[in-house]
């Protein structure tokens, strides 16, 4: 008479369970690099929006201002901008990692949660008798840190008043 057994040996068990754990792990492993590449790329992208944010916004107010009220004299540095459009004030300056702009209506920060400027410097250039133009330069560093350390871009340009 045959018995019939049903089940599993135990050495299958051992070679099912040790397929099953590599299974996962590289699983584990694809994912965290997915997620990492994920990060890299959501916070290049954040530096890039926010950069193009800033520095279009200040091509804009300096094109359209009657008028650069600080940094005062040719030649001089300083941390803030203040421009005359019209008859607003409008004051650029930084704190706490973000960029301020105070027009008279509102405070607003230009840059996302995501990044923090630093680094911060508006210098006048231009013509005794001419339209002055401004020389801004700003450091960006992303907020979300990766394994890799915060990415970080320096940026500099310079506008013109028409």
């Amino acid at each position: 008479m045959k018995k019939h057994t049903h089940g599993f040996t135990l050495i299958e068990l051992m070679v099912y369970s040790t397929i099953l754990i590599g299974f996962l792990y590289v699983m584990t492993a694809i994912s965290s690099q997915l997620l990492e590449v994920q990060l890299e790329t959501e916070t290049q992208s954040a530096l890039t929006e926010d950069s193009r944010f800033i520095l279009n916004r200040l091509s804009y107010d300096i094109a359209r201002s009657s008028s650069v009220v600080q940094p005062s004299a040719l030649g001089t540095q300083s941390q803030n901008l203040v421009l005359q459009i019209g008859q607003a004030t409008y004051t650029y300056a930084s704190k706490n990692g973000a960029l301020l702009l105070t027009d008279p209506v509102e405070t607003a920060a230009l840059n996302s949660f995501g990044s923090l400027v630093s680094n911060l410097a508006f210098e006048r250039y231009g013509n005794v008798n001419g339209k002055p133009s401004v020389r801004i330069t700003f450091t960006l560093t992303t907020a979300a840190q990766r394994a890799s350390g915060a990415e970080t871009r320096d940026y500099e340009a310079t506008y013109g008043t028409r």
